[in-house]
């Protein structure tokens, strides 16, 4: 049985007024995990937990994320976002078989946004990209993108073609780890520069190889890119933090979150990765 810490020590960055947490996902009860998904989280660690989180971090508001479990049943995302009120958006997991009804129902409560998370366990790949981006594009919408970026190369050319806003999450994902002068950053690079992507800092610990508590891998990639672009960097907590399966693993919250907001160069950067940018692409 993990234990989850929702409460602590508060970090030492001090979050700006209307701080907003782009990445988390919350389970209620009578939503159960779909084929084709991981498991549900031990515990089914929800919005009470989340809003004391938010208290000890410093969040005012968020945009709650479809789990992989609940794969493109949005029962669990709609209620939860009914039941959050305002100061809240959500990001869906829609594909080429969503009717324009469900998306209207999605708009109608708050989503803003949807996600393609082409891994194992992932509900929509990139083979649903186009029908994913015509959508996005039709109901104003960003698209929010995870796949290893160690493999960036293989999409770039289409990454380029995107229309609609879009999001590389999970500071990329590289799993195989890359280099400050390595091809794949340097793509990153040019596909921010489009104008139409951000990068989020979320979830480092999922593809860091130096690991806990500095992810030096990460971090050096993280302030190469931040410094490049400060106008195209988001953050989530990506409570709560499903990959960690025993206490031991489970991260600090608020060291996570001075460890990693520590990669932003100043703090006007620090204002648009948790506020304006996040702001401006999630509709608050």
């Amino acid at each position: 049985m993990i234990e989850r810490s929702f409460t602590g020590a508060p970090p030492q960055m001090v979050l700006p007024k209307g701080a907003i947490d782009t990445h988390l996902h919350v389970y209620l009860p009578n939503h159960p995990a779909q084929p084709g998904g991981p498991a549900l989280p031990v515990g089914l660690p929800g919005l009470a937990e989340y809003r004391l989180v938010m208290n000890w971090l410093g969040i005012e508001r968020f945009v709650l994320c479809q789990g992989n479990a609940h794969q493109t049943d949005h029962g669990n995302l709609i209620e939860a976002l009914q039941i959050a009120g305002e100061g809240v958006r959500g990001v869906a997991a829609i594909n080429g078989a969503t009717s324009d009804a469900e998306i209207k129902l999605l708009a109608d409560v708050g989503v803003v946004g949807t996600r393609v998370v082409d891994l194992p366990g992932g509900a929509v790949g990139f083979d649903q990209l186009d029908a994913v981006e015509a959508q996005a594009l039709a109901a104003g919408w960003v698209a929010v993108l995870q796949f290893d970026g160690s493999t960036i190369a293989d999409h770039f050319d289409r990454l380029k073609r995107m229309r609609c806003n879009w999001v590389l999450d999970h500071h990329g994902k590289f799993l195989r780890g890359v280099t400050p002068d390595g091809p794949e950053v340097s793509m990153v690079k040019r596909l921010l520069d489009t104008g139409k992507c951000w990068f989020k800092f979320c979830a480092c610990y999922e593809s860091s190889q130096t690991g806990a508590p500095d992810y030096a891998d990460v971090a050096v990639i993280a302030r190469d890119i931040a410094s490049h672009a400060p106008d195209r960097i988001v953050w989530g907590s990506n409570f709560p933090h499903n990959m960690a399966q025993k206490t031991a693993d489970y991260p600090n919250d608020a060291a996570l979150l001075d460890t990693v907001l520590g990669w932003l160069p100043d703090r006007e950067a620090l204002q648009k990765a948790v506020v304006t940018n996040p702001a401006y692409l999630f509709q608050f």
